[in-house]
């Protein structure tokens, strides 16, 4: 017994004709009957009523339609298996990440991916997060880490990784240390250091300046975290961080919630909703890593090197 005569013996009882069926399947017909009269002899029961003009079951056939059925979906379930193994054990996948990205357990879920599928090349490209967004959408890019201003960005699916506020951070003798509640507004007389435009957490900080209508002065822009701390630290302009980024250096600076900017700023893992094996593969791998957000800076047991694991070019 074979599929193909399976194949053709599930076609000719849907088309309840031997010429549809062969039709169906792309034999001649002749080859169709052949070949199910071989089944039948196999069997040691006719399938079909070929008295009339339309071929009905026998209740041979009415019994062995559904397992024959079955046994089709089996196969083909099989075969859609292999391929998407195989389709993992070779190929290459290319995962973006925000500049100067220091976020551990990405860096855990690209090792167990490794691990797990050591076929697969991953490349790995550094950029900007609204760079990063346009090369999922086209495709040159499986799944980024980005900083974002929205939870779902149009047209991907999102895993939010960290939601937080915006924070100032200052050396500890500046007039901001000194109060205790610092709003949007009381920045105005203050020069900047931010994230450059296109960043998530530069997008949440536009927005909210944009709806008070009001124009910071924006004295320097760096895309690293440790850069708008060192320059702030130097005096040289109010660093706007995220809560975690901050707290990587309350050694230095002194850091105050912006009281009345409510948007968060996200880190997100993102893909498109049309992806292969690989890419929901490693997107598994990132849930476990991530499941338990992200490491707290100097936390006990964090490698020096690691202790700013919050440290991206934004969110």
């Amino acid at each position: 017994m074979e599929l193909r005569q399976l194949a053709y013996f599930v076609a000719v009882a849907d088309e309840r004709n031997f010429t549809r069926a062969a039709e169906r399947v792309h034999i001649s017909q002749s080859g169709v009957s052949a070949q199910i009269r071989q089944l039948e002899r196999e069997l040691g029961a006719e399938l079909f009523d070929r008295s009339a003009r339309t071929v009905t079951l026998t209740p041979a056939g009415e019994a062995a339609l559904a397992p024959a059925r079955a046994a089709l979906a089996a196969a083909e379930a099989v075969g859609q298996a292999v391929g998407e193994v195989t389709g993992l054990l070779r190929g290459r996948i290319t995962v973006g990440m925000v500049v100067g990205c220091t976020v551990t357990p990405l860096f855990e879920a690209l090792a167990a991916f490794h691990r797990a599928h050591p076929g697969v090349e991953i490349a790995l490209l550094e950029d900007g997060s609204d760079r990063l967004v346009q090369g999922v959408h086209a495709g040159t890019v499986d799944v980024a880490l980005i900083g974002t201003a929205t939870a779902n960005p149009a047209g991907l699916e999102a895993l939010t990784i960290v939601s937080e506020r915006l924070v100032v951070a200052v050396p500890p003798g500046h007039p901001l240390a000194r109060r205790r509640r610092v709003a949007l507004r009381d920045l105005g007389d203050h020069p900047l250091v931010c994230m450059p435009p296109g960043t998530g957490l530069r997008t949440v900080f536009d927005q909210a300046c944009a709806a008070q209508g009001m124009e910071p002065v924006i004295a320097l822009q760096a895309g690293a975290a440790d850069a708008i701390a060192d320059l702030a630290a130097r005096g040289l302009g109010v660093a706007v961080l995220s809560e975690s980024m901050a707290e990587g250096y309350r050694d230095r600076l002194v850091a105050r919630v912006i009281d009345d900017v409510d948007t968060p700023a996200l880190l997100s893992l993102v893909w498109r909703g049309a992806h292969g094996p690989a890419v929901r593969e490693l997107v598994a791998h990132g849930r476990r890593a991530f499941a338990g957000g992200l490491p707290a800076p100097g936390a006990p047991g964090d490698d020096p090197e690691d202790s700013r694991a919050a440290s991206t070019e934004d969110p």
